[in-house]
């Protein structure tokens, strides 16, 4: 059940990295890069991290195949599936809920604390999308818009809470991908985000500066009286 929730995940989020590269008209290639780094370089990344080495995605070929043919698929046909681009995104929700709740199992696995089991749900929900955003030079996603990773953390700390709980590990499983649907897609619904940090009037230094010449015209103006 594990392997399959996996090869789901993994496919979905190769559609969705490839379709970044159509939005900047990549080649072939490019489309099957994106399309392997999102399917699963969260995947990677979370392996590597907790010792599981080869990762998965090296040691069974049929992630990467997945990803190459979720990549050619969207090569062929972005005309015919972007009008139904709701319904990528309701996948794409799915395959946030199934990661998370992977990487959190995964993590449990490998006796990580409770910290580094939400660490773990987040990196396999998003790991692959951030270096997505790299690759095409934007900032990634998730720092900057959408409940997307916060969701995938606070499933992981679903995992946590019904393992404590005595919940067996289907059960803990699918607390964590329910809790990460349920929030993402409650989140694409009423647009809900995370407030964003207001930008600044000019660059700290320059605002050094400022505050600098002001104290000192602050002393001359003192010296004078």
């Amino acid at each position: 059940m594990l392997y399959l929730l996996d090869i789901f995940g993994t496919s979905v989020f190769a559609v969705s990295g490839a379709f970044r590269a159509v939005k900047y008209e990549l080649d072939i290639f490019g489309v099957l890069v994106l399309s392997v780094a999102t399917g699963v370089g969260g995947g990677i990344i979370r392996d590597v991290m907790i010792g599981y080495t080869p990762p998965a995605a090296l040691r069974d070929e049929t992630y990467l195949l997945i990803c190459i043919t979720g990549g050619l698929f969207v090569y062929l046909a972005a005309r015919k599936i972007a009008p139904r681009w709701d319904y990528v995104m309701l996948a794409d929700a799915l395959g946030l809920g199934v990661f998370a709740a992977i990487g959190a199992a995964k993590a449990s696995l490998y006796g990580l604390g409770f910290i580094g089991i939400i660490m773990m749900a987040a990196i396999t929900a998003t790991g692959g999308g951030v270096i997505r955003d790299v690759l095409v030079r934007e900032i990634p996603a998730v720092l900057k818009t959408d409940f997307y990773a916060t969701a995938a953390m606070i499933g992981g700390s679903c995992h946590v809470l019904a393992g404590h709980l005595g919940y067996s590990g289907s059960i803990q499983l699918l607390s964590a991908a329910a809790a990460t649907l349920t929030l993402r897609l409650t989140a694409m619904k009423y647009r809900i985000s995370l407030p964003n940090v207001k930008s600044l009037s000019s660059s700290p230094s320059e605002l050094t500066k400022l505050r600098k010449i002001g104290k000192e015209e602050k002393k001359d103006q003192q010296g004078k009286v």
